[in-house]
């Protein structure tokens, strides 16, 4: 039986589901944007009998203190929440699976406290050099001040919608239509469709959060990243994981993506900015973490899209398994 409470650090009150064994080894699962931890909530089922499983919801997401988000931390006051959260659970050393935005604080831990981390699987990961705003496979920013990444270049109707708490269909900005027409492959729809629907609706809206302030540029769009909200701290103007490749100790990764992912992808184009690299970009970083004595597995999930452990469950929950096991032979 899975239970979720308020787990009050001397930092944050953290909304934390929590299934399994208190005495297994104990596994960090982490959410992505617009989402909590309702969305694991099929994985830390499958997993309770062998693994002590942690889901807490980020700050700005469901149940957690919405304390604000400073965006030119780039995720690390998120990675110091769940730092503190496991200290204060007693948990010493953990696996962490993060999947999107969440992976990306995975990487950010990883940056502050390489040691505690048993193992490290990155789901449908943001790149390492964060969620648009570069242009190649070793992150050059498209502009010096990362003015096409951030809050300005996210579409005004789903804040609104969002804000509203829509449950509609009538604009293809619709929060349902975006949870189901890129978080997962179409025609692919979960049995529990409405609670996750509920779960992307509990995004705290604001410039504090999701999805942050834009503030005025002299180039590219006019407008760049401020330094407030979610959106601005996934950016290239604040968000650069890359030195994981340099950390000491390196836990094992373990990189899993559905292929047929419609968010985290690689967007060529001409001109400066018009298209991220993502997966060459996470492929890079990771078979350089792999050149410096990291041991590193890829694993795609052919028909999946951007939430495999939701779309294909079974084979996620295989590989991630295995995976853990052979962490500890």
């Amino acid at each position: 039986m899975s239970t979720a409470s308020i787990v009050r650090t001397p930092r944050i009150g953290i909304q934390t589901l929590r299934c399994g064994k208190p005495s297994a080894e104990a596994i960090l699962f982490i959410h992505g944007n617009l989402s909590s931890s309702t969305f694991w909530e099929g994985t830390v089922s499958a997993l309770k009998d062998a693994y002590h499983c942690i889901a807490p919801d980020l700050r700005g997401f469901g149940g957690t203190d919405p304390l604000k988000v400073d965006a030119t931390l780039g995720l690390g006051d998120m990675a110091e929440d769940l730092l503190d959260l496991m200290r204060y659970l007693k948990q010493s050393r953990f696996h962490v699976v993060g999947h999107s935005m969440g992976g990306g604080v995975a990487m950010k831990m990883m940056l502050a406290r390489p040691s505690v981390l048993r193992s490290v699987t990155l789901v449908n990961t943001i790149s390492p050099f964060g969620y648009f705003g570069s242009v190649d496979e070793v992150g050059t920013p498209a502009q010096a001040n990362g003015s096409l990444g951030g809050a300005s270049c996210v579409e005004e109707e789903l804040v609104r919608r969002l804000l509203t708490r829509d449950r509609g269909r009538e604009s293809p900005f619709s929060p349902r239509n975006i949870l189901e027409q890129l978080y997962f492959n179409p025609p692919f729809v979960p049995e529990n469709i409405e609670a996750l629907l509920d779960s992307m609706l509990s995004t705290r809206i604001g410039d504090d959060w999701y999805p942050g302030n834009a503030v005025r540029s002299e180039c590219g769009t006019g407008l760049a990243p401020g330094e407030r909200g979610i959106v601005n701290a996934m950016s290239r103007r604040y968000f650069d994981a890359s030195k994981i490749v340099h950390i000491d100790p390196k836990p094992p990764v373990l990189w899993i993506r559905g292929v047929k992912d419609r968010i985290v992808r690689d967007e060529d184009g001409d001109g400066a900015g018009a298209g991220q690299p993502m997966i060459r970009q996470t492929r890079s970083v990771l078979k350089g973490y792999r050149r410096r004595n990291g041991r590193l597995i890829e694993h795609p999930i052919a028909d999946a899209g951007h939430t495999p452990f939701i779309e294909a469950p079974a084979q996620f929950n295989a590989a991630l398994v295995r995976f853990l096991r052979s962490c500890n032979a």
